[in-house]
């Protein structure tokens, strides 16, 4: 771990990268987090002078707090679970919607270790990144029952990595 950030040197070299491309693009960023709990958004703040391009970052680790903070429809989510596709391009909107920034990255799955089931198992995680005004993309992983604390981390890697990317596309 790098111990000036806290995050392990790739996850800084990611979250770095997010930081340039949306000050390149000159938009900010916000994130909608479950199971990370406030991961992705600590990572970019955590390198100084994010507050450029990080606008907020909604940790919604209950339903309640889906659909209190980032307007995900309380019927959606009875209706396919909070661990869904669904959900998370709910999530990722929202929270768009609910900000100054142009693009949002939200995160739903179950980083065990209980909690999972025969159809949405420990390990599920469903990830959106939501653009103003463009398409939502949806990225589903199944990293499988590696332990809390590496569910979170590759979630945190992959959702840094959803960012760079959607912020590298031409617009």
């Amino acid at each position: 771990m790098n111990p000036v950030v806290g995050f392990p040197p790739d996850i800084e070299a990611t979250a770095t990268a997010v930081l340039a491309a949306a000050r390149a693009r000159g938009v900010m960023v916000a994130t909608a987090e479950s199971c990370t709990g406030g991961l992705i958004a600590a990572a970019l703040t955590a390198i100084p002078g994010s507050s450029d391009v990080v606008d907020r970052g909604f940790v919604t680790y209950t339903n309640a707090a889906k659909t209190d903070l980032v307007g995900v429809p309380a019927e959606l989510i009875d209706r396919v679970g909070a661990v869904s596709e669904a959900v998370a391009r709910a999530m990722a909107e929202g929270a768009v919607a609910a900000s100054r920034a142009a693009l949002a990255v939200a995160v739903t799955g179950v980083a065990g270790p209980g909690g999972g089931s025969a159809e949405k198992p420990v390990g599920l995680v469903h990830l959106a990144v939501a653009i103003r005004g463009g398409a939502t993309r949806h990225l589903v992983r199944r990293y499988g029952d590696i332990g809390r604390d590496a569910v979170r981390a590759e979630t945190l890697r992959d959702a840094l990595g959803l960012l760079r990317d959607a912020l590298a596309e031409p617009r």
